[in-house]
């Protein structure tokens, strides 16, 4: 084979071999950071820097990926686990966690496994704030406890460069017993709610009837005012009616008795009332003292005529 051939084969050998060589060095020195992600460098195995979404370039053979953090908001789920309340009652409660990496030096650094290390410590937290409370506050008062639990959890994990975001409880488990004993409390508050609705109903009945019976007593009572008022006019307008016509008629008689004829009509009466009162005390008594004067009618009218008589002429005057 012609030397010149084979130093031309050789040389492109070498060239091709280092075209592929340069071609892995590119590709390995330069690297492209997803959007969200952070990774760590570590030259000759001490931390070098951490690369941001984008463009980046590294050492080949010298530098390497230690890890690989996501930025995003993550959702883990905390395995059930018994809690003893205050009032010493055992649950069972699970929850989910969500929370972000802040800093990925400190959760690759300070932690072996941050996401471990935050679930086992939210799971010890939510323990610790169940045994704050009682059993029937745990159940009022879920937003209150997934706040306290997050604070709480915010405060142990800062060295990790973890932020909790939020803790929910998904399931709240008590005691079979419990669940029985709470079913009769609120079968109970349900019957107690009833019979107070009841006794409501009846309370409100018996006001109405005796709030109806009030307004008729006092109804009954004004329309037999109103009776005695109307009657009372009444009576009154007829004594002003009976006054008036004995008015009349005592004007009348006056009328009359100034007359010769009237004098006359007026002894008559006069005589005949007193008869009518002899006869009158004859049959009450069985003794009748008779006057000695046989003439006392005769003078009684003669009394009478002049006391008359008398008061016509000062009338007169």
């Amino acid at each position: 084979m012609d030397p010149i051939a084979q130093l031309l084969n050789t040389l492109f050998t070498v060239e091709a071999f280092l075209l592929i060589f340069v071609l892995v060095l590119l590709k390995s020195s330069i690297k492209f950071v997803p959007q969200n992600r952070a990774w760590l460098i570590e030259r000759f195995g001490k931390y070098q820097s951490t690369k941001e979404a984008g463009l980046n370039f590294i050492i080949p053979f010298i530098d390497r990926i230690a890890a690989d953090r996501s930025l995003k908001e993550q959702a883990q789920d905390v395995p059930s686990q018994s809690a003893i309340t205050k009032d010493n009652i055992s649950l069972t409660v699970d929850g989910v966690l969500y929370f972000r990496v802040l800093d990925p030096y400190k959760a690759t650094y300070g932690v072996d496994d941050y996401i471990f290390a935050v679930t086992q410590l939210s799971q010890t937290t939510m323990r610790s704030e169940l045994g704050k409370m009682e059993l029937d506050k745990t159940f009022e008062e879920r937003d209150v406890l997934n706040t306290n639990i997050v604070t709480s959890i915010n405060q142990a994990a800062e060295p990790w460069g973890i932020q909790v975001l939020r803790y929910e409880i998904k399931d709240i488990v008590p005691p079979q017993s419990v669940m029985e004993a709470m079913e009769a409390q609120m079968k109970a508050e349900r019957v107690k709610r009833a019979q107070i609705l009841e006794s409501e109903g009846d309370r409100q009945a018996n006001i109405n009837v005796a709030e109806g019976r009030k307004q008729a007593q006092v109804l009954g009572a004004e329309g037999e005012k109103a009776e005695q008022i109307l009657r009372a006019e009444g009576e009154a307008k007829a004594i002003i009616a009976v006054a008036e016509a004995q008015a009349e008629a005592l004007r009348k008689v006056g009328e009359a008795a100034d007359t010769a004829q009237g004098q006359k009509a007026i002894q008559l009466d006069l005589a005949s009332k007193a008869i009518a009162a002899k006869e009158a005390i004859a049959k009450e008594s069985s003794v009748v003292l008779l006057p000695d004067s046989s003439t006392e009618a005769s003078s009684m009218v003669a009394q009478a005529m002049s006391i008359i008589n008398t008061l016509n002429s000062k009338q007169k005057g």
